[in-house]
């Protein structure tokens, strides 16, 4: 009777730790599922959440070809992508994307192994986001960028994520030597448009990121490279400073 009685205990301790182990695969396979969106659920996704990071983990020929709306290239083979990827803000949700998906499983593994909670990926990949007939963007990416809006600090630190030279101008419409610069600024940004960014930012509108940097003068100049102030300087300059100080 005791062994018999035994047996039926083994069984039920088996049966139940057997189905505890099939609701954690369970539970961990809806886990890994919930990251994974198809093209017309990531774009929807996007769409609808607060502050997103959008994150192009494929080369910068990659990027310039095609790439979705208002995304950061970030070269998953590239050396420096754990340093450029801390930067982010991890409270931030992040949509990942590549060129089929192998490239952004192994970003998100990293992403989500360094604290970032809110992670999502583009199933397939863009080809699926072509497949879906969703939009692009052709061409390569901006060489001047003129903000208009209360550019927070996080949407700044987006703008450096990148091998080119950042040259950050702080200005205002009412600033005579700022006025005066900015042909040379448009001339820098066109005819070195493969070496360096130009981010020109109206003070007057941006109040956050000015205080930031405590923007006191005008205008107010920054050298980025490798998202690292490397330069630093107030009042006008003419183009040749400006070109010395960008070789």
């Amino acid at each position: 009777m005791k062994k018999y009685f035994l047996r039926i205990v083994v069984v039920f301790v088996v049966a139940l730790s057997a189905c505890s182990n099939q609701q954690q695969a369970q539970a961990l396979t809806e886990t890994a599922d919930s990251v994974k969106l198809s093209a017309v659920a990531f774009d929807e996704k996007l769409k609808n959440t607060k502050d997103a990071i959008l994150l192009d983990v494929r080369t910068p020929d990659e990027f310039s070809e095609a790439h979705i709306q208002n995304a950061t290239n970030v070269d998953w083979n590239n050396a420096d992508f754990k340093t450029k990827v801390a930067q982010l803000d991890k409270s931030k949700p992040v949509f990942v994307y590549c060129l089929r998906g192998g490239r952004s499983s192994s970003s998100i593994e990293f992403l989500q192994a360094n604290g970032f909670q809110q992670v999502y990926e583009l199933e397939g990949g863009i080809l699926k986001w072509k497949d879906a007939n969703l939009p692009l963007v052709s061409a390569a990416a901006p060489t001047e960028t003129d903000a208009t809006e209360d550019m927070t600090l996080v949407e700044f630190q987006k703008l450096l994520l990148t091998d080119k030279y950042v040259l950050v101008d702080f200005y205002a419409t009412w600033c005579g030597p700022c006025k005066q610069m900015e042909p040379d600024l448009e001339d820098i940004a066109e005819t070195m448009k493969d070496k360096v960014v130009v981010i020109r930012i109206d003070v007057d509108k941006n109040p956050t990121i000015s205080k930031h940097f405590e923007i006191e003068s005008l205008p107010t100049l920054q050298i980025y490279k490798g998202q690292k102030l490397v330069w630093e300087d107030i009042g006008y300059k003419t183009k040749k400073q400006l070109l010395k100080e960008l070789k």
